[in-house]
């Protein structure tokens, strides 16, 4: 491989087989004995999750550039047909081994702990007349078979729901025998059924699947007829969402509208029973006009993802990771006057191991301060029943000057936050949607308050989202000053999400699509310098993802010029490191823990006077080009130096990291016999939180 030729295919990996890696090593994390039980099921249900959007999304993508004609797109140079051919083989690989986990270790650890999933043959009587009656008051009423005939074609099914294809003899009442009808499970249904703990020969956690409940009665759906068999099913579909903003005058109008076609687009995935008859998959791939590659046959529910809900159903804190307290800075432990506090220096939160109640009550204060005249604050995702919004209806009732950039277009969230921005309309907010053509996904708050006859701005930026729930799942940073250069670069983007007119520079942030993929191009190759010089050189990088092609070239530079290159990358990175010649100094890898990694950090030793930033942005040409982001300094020292501490401690985790190898594969690092095994999820838990 030419050193020299930093464009060279092999020197990028491709993104799509990338992000199916890291649902692998996520996979892996429930084959991991070392994590409790059901938190080894959660796994098992978020690996089935992150792989049903990879369909609806990833692979929906490929198959439209593949009938398009696409030929060979993306630096690694491969045609679509290339990448589709090798994910169906690691995608059917990784399925196949989502249900031995389930099967072979996972079901019977659970069965040994008295957590049951019982199958038909093993239901007591008393069972058996339980469920027979919850089939008839429950289901029943509300099931709707429908036989498949000339009049009765093959019905519309939902995008991932529960449906079963049956075969049948004899007549109906008409005289009508098409010998296949589709029982469709309405998604209100639950999809496994805790019995209850009381009938005899029973046990405190013992559940059936609906699809075991409908295939013991499935006779009485089609009186006076023989099935003969009955198999669940299941189709993804498309789920991306087409808008053209060019096009449309009312975004929010036009999203609504949008919305219910992501149930009904194409077909790129069908799952069905292990023991669906040959003939019968190939009737059901004909519907769906797909090829054999996406007919994925399993040992078990075809989707795992239900499985959730019995991680919260049962009360087994011995089979779950250990309850904790975020911590709280010790500045803020002692004080209810947030807005002094900030004043007096800058907070830095570390969530989830320091809590997002700081965040939460800084908008509580702001929404009752009578001296507080305006509140701006961008969301992305926000949750149900989210206080952020209620404290924003609350200041927005008040009289205060509120404005909302609420990111209609956040993937599978789209609903939820068309509902909310109606709510601040109503209660008097100013709600936009952002910039035609860019993603808001920068997380910003700015406060305006009236202190002593001037205005001062309060500012919270992040690299997480306003979700409370996610902050508890999710590690990411939090900064809050009260900086005047901070305020007013904030107060800068907003007027650009808001009004139409340009905004001068901003002094301290880097934005996109403006200055964030220059500055960062510039600061790489300021390192480049500095080693060229002969002057150290160093650079950490925390991200998502890492696919854009400018950037990975400028890291190759940097490396041949000797700087040394750490990269804590989460999902998909397309860089190739140890290539000899490219990449020697640069070192990837990935941390996979209890919680999901979701820093974005931007370390640059600058010779002595070091730069980092925090960020919402990934290293992706949508973060860079297509996306609304921020990314923003930390300009005390300490704060600085602590962030750092954070990076050093996940680059010496050697239980949950997994190191990328210049062969494109990952392996699991794991402690040698002299080593002390190191957490960082686990030190940083132990150095900021609390045992709960």
């Amino acid at each position: 491989m030419q050193s020299d030729n930093l464009h060279h295919p092999g020197l990028y990996l491709n993104r799509q087989l990338s992000l199916l890696a890291f649902n692998e090593r996520v996979l892996a994390q429930a084959a991991d004995d070392s994590n409790p039980l059901l938190e080894r099921l959660k796994f098992l249900c978020i690996a089935s999750s992150n792989l049903d959007e990879f369909f609806e999304i990833r692979v929906a993508g490929l198959r439209q550039a593949r009938e398009l004609g696409v030929g060979q797109s993306g630096p690694d140079n491969r045609t679509p047909q290339q990448v589709l051919r090798e994910i169906s083989e690691r995608t059917h690989a990784l399925v196949d081994e989502q249900y031995r986990l389930l099967n072979d270790e996972v079901t019977p650890a659970l069965a040994a702990a008295d957590i049951r999933f019982l199958r038909r043959n093993e239901w007591t009587q008393a069972q058996q007349d339980w469920i027979r009656s919850y089939f008839e008051t429950e289901l029943l009423p509300i099931l709707s078979p429908l036989g498949l005939d000339p009049a009765h074609p093959f019905p519309q099914v939902l995008n991932k729901s529960l449906n079963f294809i049956i075969s049948l003899e004899g007549k109906d009442a008409f005289g009508r025998s098409s010998g296949m009808a589709v029982v469709q499970a309405p998604r209100a249904l639950p999809r496994i059924i805790q019995l209850p703990p009381e009938l005899d020969g029973g046990g405190t956690y013992d559940f059936v699947f609906l699809s075991s409940v409908i295939h013991a009665h499935v006779t009485d759906l089609f009186p006076g007829m023989k099935t003969t068999g009955c198999y669940q099913f299941r189709v993804t579909r498309n789920s991306d969402l087409y808008v053209d903003e060019e096009e449309v005058d009312d975004l929010l109008r036009a999203m609504e509208g949008e919305l219910p076609s992501r149930r009904y687009g194409d077909a790129v995935r069908l799952e069905v029973a292990a023991n669906c008859p040959e003939h019968m998959a190939h009737f059901l791939l004909e519907e769906f006009e797909l090829e054999p590659e996406a007919l994925y046959q399993v040992n078990g529910p075809v989707n795992l993802n239900r499985l959730f809900a019995v991680c919260d159903l049962v009360d087994r804190p011995d089979l779950k990771y250990p309850a904790f307290k975020p911590g709280l800075p010790a500045e803020l432990s002692h004080t209810g006057d947030i807005f002094k506090v900030m004043r007096r220096r800058d907070i830095l939160l570390h969530h989830p191991f320091e809590s997002f109640a700081p965040v939460i009550e800084l908008l509580r204060q702001s929404a009752q301060d009578p001296d507080v005249l305006a509140i701006k604050q961008t969301l992305y995702r926000t949750g149900p029943d989210s206080a952020v919004v209620d404290h924003l209806v609350t200041a927005a009732r008040s009289g205060k000057e509120v404005t909302v950039v609420v990111e209609l277009r956040a993937r599978f969230d789209e609903a939820a936050n068309i509902g909310l921005a109606n709510r601040l309309q109503e209660a008097g907010a100013h709600v936009v949607y952002g910039v035609v053509g860019h993603k808001t996904h920068a997380k910003l708050m700015l406060i305006v308050r009236r202190e002593s006859g001037r205005l001062r701005h309060y500012v919270h930026l992040g690299t997480g989202n306003y979700h409370s729930r996610t902050a508890r799942l999710y590690t990411d940073y939090g900064l809050m000053t009260t900086r005047p250069a901070i305020g007013e670069d904030v107060h800068r983007v907003f007027l650009q999400l808001t009004s139409l007119g340009k905004v001068s520079a901003l002094s301290h942030l880097l934005e996109s699509p403006f200055t964030l993929h220059p500055g960062i191009l510039e600061k790489i190759a300021r390192e480049q310098r500095h080693a060229e010089a002969g002057r150290p050189a160093r650079i950490i990088i925390k991200v998502n993802s890492l696919v854009e092609p400018k950037v990975i070239r400028a890291l190759y530079a940097a490396s041949q010029a000797g700087v040394g290159i750490d990269l804590i990358v989460r999902g998909m990175c397309c860089l190739r490191p140890g290539v000899e010649g490219v990449s020697d100094t640069i070192r990837v890898r990935s941390v996979i823990g209890r919680f999901l990694e979701h820093t974005r950090v931007f370390y640059f030793a600058n010779n002595g006077d070091p730069e980092l930033y925090c960020s919402s942005a990934d290293w992706m040409e949508r973060n860079f080009f297509r996306r609304v982001e921020a990314a923003f300094p930390l300009l005390d020292a300490e704060l600085r130096d602590r962030v750092l501490a954070d990076l050093q401690t996940y680059l010496a985790d050697n239980t949950q990291a997994w190191v990328l190898d210049a062969d494109g594969e990952y392996r699991r690092l794991t402690p040698g016999a002299d080593e002390t095994g190191v957490s960082a999820q686990t030190a940083l838990l132990q150095g900021y939180g609390e045992d709960g």
